[in-house]
């Protein structure tokens, strides 16, 4: 067991799962705490860092590719202060961040995790029946219909057409954009039969973004929807396992970097990659139980 307690929140580590729970001070972004308890397994990641700093660090877990509904939706665009998968850690606390990480990355090893993209949704998304106000409107999701109710802030052609109320099953996908600069950012729904590439002021699909700090709640919304949609994964979702040439010294050939690399994190995770890409081939039945267990005991020499 591993935990680290901050008033950023608390990460909680048993060998199988990590669970997040946001702090509740003034500083933790509304989004983190509307959100909840986050409990994340295993499977789900793929990697995990602490960034020290001066004053105070940073613990970042990095999810699989299409693991967590939210990221697909965010797609990298939540400012770290709203992003669930961060953790500000004090100072003093640097070396049971460490010492989370390394657990972490242990059990990833250990059980061989892979950290290439997910074929299906790992988490399930923010609870519901979830509502949200912010920009030109309201959107409520109840598991089977996104309902979109304006205010006084819409364009009037697009509050003309009325309240909408959208089944899931007509839901082809999401779009969520914070805003940037001096552009409004928009969640929209992209409508099977109805598709319309009108902006998002216009679009009675879409609610508009000003920039305010409920804005990132809205993906939230996105990532309800998408979690309850067909997964993205297509061709080439899930990497076929390398082939290597097999030679007399394979084991050695397998197990990656030579001793004398520079050591760092990039060549930790740089092994660990390497450690799971020969559990694959072991599987796939490309090296043999002789040829693994060698290839394996010399990537651990080299942790």
């Amino acid at each position: 067991m591993a935990e680290i307690l901050q008033k950023d929140g608390t990460w909680t580590f048993d060998g199988e799962t990590i669970r997040i729970v946001p702090g509740r001070e003034r500083g933790v972004h509304l989004m983190r705490q509307t959100l909840g308890e986050l409990t994340v397994p295993l499977s789900a990641v793929a990697g995990i860092a602490h960034e020290p700093g001066r004053k105070s660090g940073r613990l970042r877990l990095r999810l699989r590719d299409g693991a967590d509904p939210l990221l697909q939706v965010a797609r990298g665009r939540l400012p770290d202060a709203a992003d669930p998968y961060q953790l500000a850690v004090e100072a003093d606390r640097a070396g049971v961040a460490e010492y989370f990480v390394d657990e972490v990355r242990n059990a990833l090893l250990l059980d061989q995790v892979p950290d290439g993209p997910s074929d299906r949704y790992l988490l399930p998304g923010p609870t519901l029946p979830l509502s949200v106000g912010a920009g030109d409107g309201t959107v409520t999701f109840d598991g089977e219909r996104i309902r979109l109710e304006w205010n006084w802030k819409t364009e009037e052609g697009k509050k003309s057409a009325g309240t909408q109320s959208l089944a899931l099953a007509d839901v082809r996908s999401v779009e969520w954009m914070p805003s940037m600069g001096l552009e409004n950012g928009y969640l929209r729904f992209v409508v099977l039969r109805e598709p319309t590439k009108a902006p998002p002021k216009h679009d009675p699909h879409a609610i508009e973004l000003f920039g305010f700090k409920k804005d990132p709640l809205m993906a939230m919304v996105g990532a309800a929807v998408v979690a309850r949609l067909p997964h993205p994964s297509g061709a080439g979702a899930r990497g076929a396992a390398p082939s290597l040439a097999k030679a007399p010294d394979a084991p050695a050939a397998l197990a990656g970097p030579a001793p004398g690399a520079p050591s760092g994190d990039s060549d930790h995770d740089a092994l660990l990659r390497r450690l799971r890409e020969l559990g694959e081939l072991h599987r796939a039945g490309i090296l043999t139980e002789e040829e693994f267990t060698a290839a394996k005991q010399a990537v651990l020499k080299r942790f």
